[in-house]
């Protein structure tokens, strides 16, 4: 009875775990990245790391293989549907570089009492930065606080206390690899109220 306890059997009857692969740009098995709209960068990510499953999927003999089973009609618009989805990705993928190019940077000093300043910087998100990362990350570096803030406009924006408006400039340009031309630094002073 010990000797049981102590052995457990295997039984062949019981399923196994499957080990599936994923996709490290679409987040689904390989089999269906052709289904997503990133079909050429999935697979050039499953030839550089999976490159046995490369060959079993995208071989000569697997795409004949495929494609025999499809009447003309089929194949014709198969290929034309493939032709449009990778036109399309790589047209939002232009487009995504044109915006972030085009983006900009506000970095804001504003004045909030006689010689106290906070530095406000909106348009980060555009550029791909995660805006509590980068306020945490800006309150330890010049050891403030800082915080993301709701503008007036409906967007977000970092609030920095103390005037950090040339570090922030700084940091932008040589840390987040945004160009110059694409950060403006503006002096805002409060209008006092009547």
């Amino acid at each position: 009875m010990a000797s049981e306890a102590a052995a457990p059997e295997t039984n062949p009857s019981e399923p196994q775990a499957r080990h599936i692969v994923y996709c490290g740009v679409c987040t689904l098995p390989p089999e269906y990245c052709e289904f997503g709209g990133t079909a050429k960068k999935c697979k050039d990510w499953l030839e550089n790391n999976h490159p046995d499953l490369h060959e079993k999927l995208y071989s000569d003999e697997a795409v004949a293989a495929t494609l025999s089973t499809l009447s003309v009609d089929a194949q014709k618009r198969a290929a034309k549907d493939s032709q449009k989805k990778e036109a399309k990705a790589a047209a939002a993928e232009a487009k995504a570089a044109e915006t972030k190019a085009q983006a900009q940077i506000l970095i804001k000093r504003v004045e909030r009492n006689k010689r106290k300043y906070v530095t406000a910087v909106s348009g980060l998100e555009a550029h791909g930065m995660d805006l509590k990362k980068v306020a945490k990350e800006w309150g330890k570096k010049f050891a403030t606080g800082s915080s993301v803030t709701k503008t007036a406009s409906g967007g977000e924006e970092v609030v920095v206390q103390g005037d950090n408006s040339d570090e922030i400039f700084d940091w932008v340009v040589d840390v987040a690899g945004v160009p110059e031309a694409n950060v403006d630094c503006i002096e805002d002073k409060k209008k006092k109220g009547a």
